[in-house]
C-alpha cells in the first residue's frame, strides 16, 4: 500500500518587521517619514523609497553620492555610444580647502561644502546630475551638452562659486574658488566611465597646475580614441558579426 507523503512542517510564525532603526535613520537624515498608516503596504513602500533615496545621497550636502554618480556615469556613456549625442563631464576641486579647515575649523569647512553644493545646483539644469565624489571634490554630468556650450557652462559654475561669500557660524565671511576640468564622452564610441573620468581629471590637473580658479576642457568634443576604446569598439563589431 502506497504511503501518503509526509506532512510538511507547519510554517513558522511571521516575525514582525523591526522598523525602528530605519525610522531613526530617516529622522536623523532630515527626510520626512512616510505618509499613511504605519504597517500598511503604501506606508512600507514609502519607507523603502525613502531609504533607497537616502542611500544615493551625500549626507552633508544632499547631492548624489559617489555610488549614484558612478551608476549615472555608466548609463550616460552607454547612451552617448548608442545615440551619438554629446555629453560633458566636469570635475571640480575647492581650491586650498585644507587652509579653510585649518583657519576656521571643520564646522566652517562643512558650511563651505554645503554652500558650494547649492551653487553648483543653481548653475546647471535640472536634468544635470551634481555629485559630491570626495572630500572637497564634486562632479557634474551634463547630458546633451554640445561642445559649443561646454566652456560657457563651466565658466558659469566657476564664477558662481567665486562670487559667493560664505557666512560661517563665527561671523566670518569666507571666499572660495574652484578649479574645473572637463571632458566630452566620445560619441559613437564604446568607452568606459573610468576612461571618461581620467580625461576630465587630466584637465582638472591642468587647471590646478596653471594657477587654480580656472576652467580647462578638452580642446574638442571629438576626443582622441584610446587603445582601450579601440579594443572595446573592435569587440563590439566582432559580436555583431557573429549574431
Amino acid at each position: 500500500m502506497e504511503q501518503p507523503p509526509p506532512l510538511s512542517p507547519p510554517a513558522p510564525p511571521a516575525t514582525p518587521l523591526q522598523l525602528e532603526q530605519a525610522l531613526q535613520l530617516l529622522g536623523h537624515s532630515g527626510l520626512p517619514l512616510p505618509a499613511g498608516d504605519p504597517g500598511t503596504a503604501p506606508w512600507l513602500q514609502g519607507l523603502i523609497d525613502a531609504l533607497v533615496d537616502l542611500s544615493s545621497r551625500d549626507a552633508l550636502t544632499g547631492l548624489a553620492n559617489r555610488r549614484a554618480f558612478e551608476l549615472a556615469l555608466g548609463r550616460e556613456i552607454d547612451r552617448v555610444a548608442r545615440s551619438g549625442e554629446p555629453a560633458l563631464l566636469l570635475v571640480l576641486d575647492i581650491d586650498h580647502f585644507k587652509k579653510i579647515n585649518d583657519a576656521h575649523g571643520h564646522g566652517a569647512g562643512d558650511q563651505v561644502l554645503r554652500a558650494v553644493a547649492n551653487a553648483l545646483i543653481d548653475s546647471v539644469r535640472p536634468m544635470d546630475l551634481v555629485a559630491r565624489i570626495g572630500g572637497e571634490e564634486f562632479a557634474i554630468i551634463l547630458p546633451n551638452c554640445a561642445s559649443a556650450f561646454g566652456e560657457t557652462v563651466a565658466e558659469r559654475v566657476r564664477r558662481r562659486v567665486e562670487r559667493m561669500p560664505v557666512l560661517v557660524a563665527s561671523g566670518a565671511e569666507i571666499g572660495c574658488t574652484v578649479s574645473i576640468g572637463g571632458a566630452f564622452a566620445p560619441q559613437w564610441v564604446r568607452s568606459t566611465p573610468a576612461l571618461w573620468v581620467e580625461r576630465a581629471d587630466q584637465q582638472l590637473y591642468r587647471s590646478k597646475s596653471q594657477g587654480r580658479n580656472l576652467v580647462r576642457l578638452e580642446p574638442t568634443a571629438v576626443s582622441v580614441v584610446s587603445n582601450e576604446e579601440r579594443r572595446l569598439l573592435f569587440e563590439t563589431f566582432q559580436f555583431q558579426d557573429h549574431e
